[in-house]
């Protein structure tokens, strides 16, 4: 295969949302399936929507899902420039030609292309298979607006061709601007790409991915405590699989595995619950350390008082989770307790504890006297203190439970106890009167 050279051509008048970064993703693996070229277009022209903010949001969300462009801003190569913006005078040269040559014609200030009657055009899509569209079926197309900026159809024709893209992947929704733009290369002679359409994106219930099936922009996904490699492992896996029943993989192995021949063309299907799947797949292959730098963010966003802890007590902390938690921001939530006593108070009145502290009085004196003060010493003597009384482990290990995480679920109440310490367990067993 000639050295594949791909393009991903966002505008910036929003965000880098889901169906861009669905696409971007698909030209990346592509490019680099094939050692090829990844490049990045900014399509400016429209100067009231566009904002460098947006750009560099743009930016932002493309170097967070690991999606780095080989050419284009920031970026040297042969090509470009890399901004519709700058390009203005090539556009307007390329449209003059076509006058020139009686296949386009003046309306005022505005250049307008003949459609040639009488033509089938035709083309295969990678995805989709072979397409046709008869001419007639076209109307005239405008190239330069009287404004002097491109129209779309006719500006990434020219982009392409100078940008030497070989491969035209992007969504479905341009298979219709597909024979408009063809007609523009055979008029100048130029050798045509390959074109894939990838499939449409829509919530579980099957209508235009929207607010209401989750965040749409990618940026979003990383303040709700998603990791990069769960959204790219997840919009992999939008309109592709690389087969068997393999749904977790890194980048390294997407890249190797991904194929445009198995895209398939029906809608994909955007749903937060697989998307949660997939990011605790992710988060569990993290060690302790990698997974406390993500966390951290999100323990400070809680106001948590993690500086006053070492490393070593943050780790062990996320180690106890044993994989619970869908998302960093659950991760954050679910430890809460191990920095912060204020946090259990606010969840917990103590009054079930309160209705049992006769009998649970003793058992917690005897606890705190356990030498060492290890987990499976504690749970052998809570164990052993049940047998005696007739009572079930669990009669002890809620309340306790409870008292120490403010919450009904959580990882060993016995490896909690020994990472918060003895003095901690002190502090809060006394703090509800169960001492």
């Amino acid at each position: 295969m000639t050295d594949v050279r791909v393009r991903f051509a966002p505008s910036p008048t929003g965000a880098l949302h889901i169906g861009g970064a669905h696409t971007a993703l698909f030209n990346w693996l592509w490019a680099k399936k094939h050692g090829g070229r990844f490049v990045l277009r900014i399509e400016d022209t429209d100067r009231e929507r566009s904002t460098q903010a947006y750009e560099d949001t743009i930016y932002a969300g493309l170097r967070w899902l690991g999606l780095d462009w080989d050419e284009g801003p920031d970026c040297g190569g042969p090509y470009g420039p890399y901004r519709q913006s700058e390009r203005l005078e090539l556009y307007m040269e390329c449209a003059e030609d076509l006058v020139s040559r009686g296949l386009a014609y003046r309306d005022g200030a505005a250049i307008i292309f003949k459609i040639p009657q009488g033509e089938t055009i035709s083309f295969e899509d990678a995805v989709y298979g072979a397409i046709s569209v008869k001419s007639e079926t076209l109307k005239d197309q405008v190239l330069m607006k009287s404004d002097g900026t491109p129209t779309y159809n006719y500006a990434v024709v020219i982009d392409d061709h100078h940008m030497a893209i070989n491969w035209v992947i992007r969504g479905e929704d341009h298979i219709a601007n597909t024979p408009k733009q063809i007609l523009f290369y055979k008029a100048f002679g130029w050798e045509l790409p390959r074109f894939a359409h990838l499939p449409m994106i829509l919530g579980k219930d099957k209508k235009k991915l929207s607010k209401r099936h989750g965040a749409t922009s990618v940026h979003e996904y990383k303040d709700m405590g998603y990791l990069p490699e769960a959204v790219f492992n997840f919009l992999a896996l939008l309109g592709w699989s690389p087969g068997g029943d393999k749904e977790i993989f890194t980048r390294e192995e997407a890249t190797r595995l991904f194929e445009i021949s198995r895209v398939v063309k029906r809608a994909a299907i955007f749903d937060m619950d697989k998307l949660n799947y997939v990011n605790q797949e992710h988060i569990k292959m993290m060690d302790p350390k990698s997974l406390v730098d993500a966390v951290l963010p999100f323990w400070k966003k809680l106001g948590l008082p993690v500086e006053q802890f070492d490393r070593s007590y943050l780790e062990q902390a996320v180690s106890l989770l044993e994989g619970r938690g869908r998302t960093l921001v659950e991760i954050a939530e679910f430890t809460d307790y191990f920095f912060d006593f204020n946090s259990v108070a606010k969840r917990y009145d103590g009054k079930e504890s309160a209705d049992k502290a006769e009998s649970l009085r003793p058992f917690f004196r005897a606890l705190l006297a356990i030498e060492p003060w290890e987990a499976p010493q504690m749970e052998n003597f809570a164990r052993q203190w049940c047998d005696e009384k007739g009572m079930k482990l669990k009669d002890v290990a809620m309340p306790l439970r409870l008292v120490l995480t403010g919450r009904k679920v959580s990882p060993g109440i016995f490896e909690v106890a020994q990472l918060l310490g003895r003095d901690e367990v002190k502090k809060r067993l006394s703090h509800y009167n169960l001492i």
